[in-house]
């Protein structure tokens, strides 16, 4: 059976999910991946309430929908990141509290694992989100950097999530880092140095997006057979690269998505340059079963436009694996395998 197609709410928390959710039955999906933000997935009325998670779960079956993760990216992003006035808008006003970035980051940690908590009650085996760093603003390596005070960031990365990760455990429930640019984990490399951080933590894996691995030049089919046990959580997202005016490069110039200049941006699924159909043969190898789940972005189409096209596509372009060897029928016969094709 091929996988359900979901969406991830994330780029549509301006629409109330009494409204999104008929309107993604139209565009052609079986699910939604509930982000953590707007009135889509409330962490702290999950955990107040007995009859939240009911209710969400209610108003997606009367359309025909099911949920296999949620999303708290935002919360996530602050656990380790250096805080500063970007972070007031994407958090909760609980998270926010004063400001002072410490009191930031621990509150974010406490949403957290209150995350893990929530999800559980909600029925979902899954979170997708962030983890912020306290060395991205490093990545260039200038001032000289070395390797120590990339390992001191993480070691911070581990003392701050490895708390959170055993609430994970106590839940039942994974938590998938979305490696991605300003993340602990942005390519194959750093993903594995953030494993091994957390020593292999059984709940810490990965929800894989090749639309954040294509344009940096990283394998992302290789990023699939590196880590396919680990692969929570799928989405869908395409991009093209290479395109710009010679003026903008991989960094992006401190230009706005959309500008015409920028050497990369995201594009509506199909649209780009992903390689869709390696991808699925290499979900298929490593037995991924769960959702393709389409984060659409796409800062020149229309979004109903574009996510109905999306899902339309991942599920024309998706499709379950073999039973055995397509030869297979040649060991039942007379010892004569290997007969198909002469």
């Amino acid at each position: 059976m091929a996988r359900p197609v979901t969406l991830f709410t994330g780029q549509w928390a301006d629409l109330p999910l009494a409204e999104l959710a008929p309107l993604a039955r139209r565009m052609g999906y079986d699910g939604l991946e509930l982000a953590c933000w707007g009135d889509h997935f409330n962490v702290q009325q999950a955990l107040a309430s007995p009859d939240y998670a009911r209710r969400q779960r209610e108003l997606l079956a009367d359309h025909g929908l099911q949920c296999f993760a949620i999303g708290n990216h935002l919360t996530g992003q602050a656990v380790c990141d250096p805080i500063d006035e970007r972070h007031q808008a994407i958090l909760p006003a609980h998270v926010w509290g004063d400001g002072d970035p410490e009191g930031v980051r621990r509150r974010a940690a406490q949403e957290m694992k209150d995350t893990a908590r929530a999800a559980a009650r909600f029925g979902v085996k899954t979170v997708t989100g962030f983890t912020g760093s306290s060395i991205w603003h490093a990545v260039y390596a200038f001032p000289p950097t070395s390797q120590d005070y990339i390992e001191r960031g993480f070691q911070d990365f581990a003392t701050r999530w490895m708390p959170i990760l055993d609430e994970f455990e106590a839940s039942g429930v994974n938590f998938a880092l979305e490696v991605h640019p300003s993340e602990i984990a942005f390519d194959i490399a750093s993903a594995q140095r953030a494993l091994d951080a957390v020593n292999g933590h059984r709940r810490f894996g990965f929800n894989f997006d090749p639309s954040h691995l294509g344009y940096q030049g990283v394998d992302y089919i290789r990023f699939i057979r590196t880590f396919g046990q680990r692969i929570f959580n799928a989405h869908m997202k395409d991009v093209w690269w290479g395109k710009g005016d010679g003026t903008v490069g991989v960094f992006g110039g401190h230009t706005a998505f959309g500008d015409a200049r920028r050497h990369w941006d995201f594009r509506s699924v199909g649209r780009g340059m992903i390689d869709f159909e390696s991808l699925i043969v290499a979900l298929n190898d490593v037995g991924y079963a769960g959702p393709l789940s389409v984060e659409w972005e796409d800062s020149r189409m229309d979004r109903v436009h574009g996510a109905t096209e999306s899902a339309a596509f991942c599920r024309r372009l998706d499709f379950p694996s073999a039973a055995g060897a397509f030869d297979a029928v040649f060991d039942q016969r007379d010892g004569s395998r290997g007969m198909a094709g002469r």
